[in-house]
């Protein structure tokens, strides 16, 4: 079963070129750690970062997905802002891969033009060396999505094969995807990560549709690690 392969092929989209992100600074202003480095939601990204790294005390290197249960809560600044404070730390390198395909965002946010990503990275079209952008921030790289698929069919294997890869490179790898409600594969790529954080707007998300998406992650075998709470005016 082919995996995210676009109707439309690999051509409406370029691969990045090479060094094109590191001279591109990062000015959004919901880049936290970067535009905001001393307040007190930067010191909360680096208490979860923190909490992650004391459940995983031998250092290993680990995938975490992160969602929602609905669309609009900020998981894609939640992603970003965890990435850069674990960036923080000299030992680490990190890695933010766009899964979203429904409304991919993380090159948006980074100032970086779109470029093929995610999607050809898993159909093959594309090498891991080509599909990693770096960034201005040391030892903190992307991978946007790419193509938007046509066919949002997940070949498991093929994911956990690329996802292995990466972890072969990079400490922690984090996975920006969409929400649990709104689409499928979040369910069942949060089963073969190694974590899920489920990002919650306070607020604004009903309890209700909370608890919906953590049992569907659950009940695919998903490991919740946790919920990250951002206020209304956070994101």
């Amino acid at each position: 079963m082919a995996f995210f392969r676009s109707s439309h092929g690999s051509a409406e989209l370029e691969p990045p070129p090479p060094g094109e992100g590191p001279d591109i600074p990062l000015r959004r202003e919901e880049l936290i750690l970067v535009r905001s480095p001393f307040s007190s939601v930067a010191e909360q990204f680096r208490r979860m970062r923190n909490s992650i790294q004391a459940l995983n005390p031998d250092g290993a290197s680990r995938t975490i997905l992160i969602t929602s249960a609905v669309e609009g809560e900020g998981k894609s600044v939640a992603a970003l802002n965890l990435g850069l404070s674990m960036a923080e730390l000299p030992h680490l390198r990190v890695l933010v891969v766009d899964v979203s395909m429904l409304n991919p965002s993380v090159e948006d946010y980074l100032g970086l033009p779109r470029r093929q990503g995610f999607s050809e990275l898993l159909t093959g079209d594309l090498s891991i060396d080509q599909a990693v952008r770096a960034t201005s921030v040391p030892r903190f790289d992307v991978i946007g999505l790419g193509n938007p698929p046509a066919n949002p069919a997940i070949n498991v294997d093929r994911v956990r094969a690329v996802l292995n890869a990466l972890k072969r490179r990079y400490d922690y790898v984090l996975l920006d995807a969409p929400s649990v409600l709104t689409a499928n594969h979040p369910s069942v790529m949060g089963s073969i990560s190694d974590g899920i954080l489920v990002v919650v707007r306070m607020g604004k998300t009903a309890k209700q549709q909370v608890e919906e998406a953590n049992a569907m992650l659950e009940n695919l075998g998903g490991n919740l690690l946790g919920t990250v709470a951002i206020a209304v005016d956070e994101a």
